[in-house]
């Protein structure tokens, strides 16, 4: 059997980060077992269904790199289809027209209430062997409801929470069609994965209650149920429900945060489930290692400080050549022109341990690239006061003497510059930092300059020498 996955979410907002872990457990483990990804839009709900929502999924999904194997799908294209399977099942008798109005179905709940029993539908319109149904009232658009089994057990072996049995009784006649003919979620998700031969249904746990019907639709269309396994929440760091403050943002946020799609999805799988002790993946060692046997049944927890420690490994190991692309885009969202300066990469290398995120690395990249618009007023007090003047005088006269601009030779000319005025190379050091970065912190000098290179280098030393003179 050719294992056939599927993410299916509804376009009423932006891909947050609890999708993307399904999406992200869905594509690993299809393609662990070399088989196939779906991404589906279940867009029925045309009231909260957005073409914004719509691309802002396949936007994050992109970005993620998680990959559909198969075209755009959409629900809403497939009625036709829908009505087929509808139009089958009430010949076969395993679907049936219910004349039930709202005021009657409030009514009957309400009765319920009363006599402390569990609000369903009644069965009034069900047709059953000896019962005489009611005349159908005229004007009416009738819903479409599936005749449920109301005995025997369905028995789910979840593949995450092992055995879950309901009992059939519980289990009411959902509505499949609305009285307008436009088909509900829980028989559109039926059609879709009988269809498209989905083999295992991994989603959310807030979706176990659905499961038991959807079997019994799957069955009575003679088709073999999927195997599914329902994934735990995700909490905040404190145990809460996730909100906005523990970091449930939508994933293309955490771009803008500075995360690499790698690192997120790093930081993702670990969200319940683990590999012993390892901390970091590769994408191929992700679907080589991933199994439902090491999913947890339980809530994990999402820590904001842990996604972050997840960014700056995979900033400080992996290919520059992959960081590179976001690095620019980062860049450019901070108004920088990355062509106008050293090549990106290394930058990037001279970066990597000391940022955690791009969009760090990128704020504190800026001067490589653009003028530098002010002076950190705190540095500039402590290393640009007029007793850096000789200081950035000697280092014009020596860097200006250089002639192979390496950074070997830099580093010889500004220690010369320290030993002629006597002074430590530090103190040499952070006036230079300041006068060329805009602050007191920087790569290694000498690589910094090198990438700066000389004309750009000893422009700001000219400045910060006139900035100190006046100050």
């Amino acid at each position: 059997m050719s294992v056939v996955t599927r993410f299916a979410p509804s376009p009423t907002g932006f891909l947050h980060i609890g999708g993307a872990r399904t999406a992200l457990f869905s594509y690993l483990y299809a393609k662990r077992f070399g088989g196939k990804f779906l991404l589906r839009i279940e867009d029925t709900d045309r009231e909260r269904s957005t073409q914004e929502a719509v691309d802002a999924i396949f936007e994050g999904m992109a970005w993620l790199g998680l990959t559909s194997d198969f075209g755009e799908i959409y629900q809403t294209k497939r009625f036709d289809r829908y009505a087929e399977v509808i139009a089958q099942m009430l010949a076969a008798g395993t679907a049936y027209h219910c004349y039930a109005s709202r005021e009657e179905l409030d009514a009957m709940r309400a009765e319920q209430q009363a006599r402390k029993e569990k609000p369903r539908y009644d069965g009034r319109w069900r047709p059953e062997a000896g019962k005489v149904l009611p005349t159908p009232p005229e004007g009416v658009k009738p819903v479409v409801r599936f005749k449920n089994p109301q005995e025997g057990e369905v028995v789910l072996n979840d593949l995450i929470k092992g055995q879950i049995v309901f009992s059939s009784d519980e289990l009411d006649d959902l509505i499949i069609a609305r009285g307008d003919g436009v088909p509900t979620y829980n028989f559109c998700v039926v059609v879709d994965d009988m269809d498209m031969g989905i083999t295992h249904v991994i989603r959310g746990d807030d979706h176990v209650n659905n499961t038991p019907r959807q079997i019994n639709m799957i069955k009575a269309l003679g088709a073999t149920p999927p195997q599914y396994a329902h994934v735990s929440m995700i909490l905040g760091s404190d145990g809460a429900k996730l909100s906005k403050r523990h970091g449930a943002l939508g994933v293309m946020e955490y771009r803008a945060m500075g995360f690499t799609p790698d690192a997120i999805l790093d930081y993702l799988v670990r969200l319940g489930w683990s590999h012993g002790d390892q901390e970091l993946f590769t994408r191929e060692e992700m679907i080589a290692k991933f199994d439902f046997d090491h999913v947890s049944a339980s809530p994990a927890r999402f820590d904001m400080e842990k996604a972050y420690w997840v960014s700056h490994q995979y900033l400080k190991s992996a290919d520059v050549a992959a960081i590179a692309p976001e690095f620019d885009w980062h860049l450019r969202r901070q108004g920088v022109d990355p062509a106008n300066g050293p090549a990106l990469s290394e930058v990037i290398v001279q970066q990597r341990e000391r940022c955690r995120t791009l969009l760090e690395m990128a704020e504190k990249s800026k001067f490589f690239y653009a003028d530098i618009e002010s002076y950190n007023e705190k540095d500039a007090a402590k290393h640009l006061s007029a007793k850096a003047v000789p200081i950035l005088a000697g280092l014009i006269e020596g860097l200006g003497a250089v002639g192979d601009w390496q950074a070997e030779s830099i580093h010889a000319a500004v220690h010369a510059v320290a030993e002629k005025l006597a002074l430590k190379l530090g103190d040499v050091a952070q006036p230079i930092r300041v006068a060329i970065s805009g602050a007191a912190v920087s790569p290694p000098i000498d690589q910094t300059l090198q990438l700066l290179g000389r004309e750009r280098t000893l422009a700001r030393l000219k400045a910060a020498a006139d900035y100190a003179a006046a100050h």
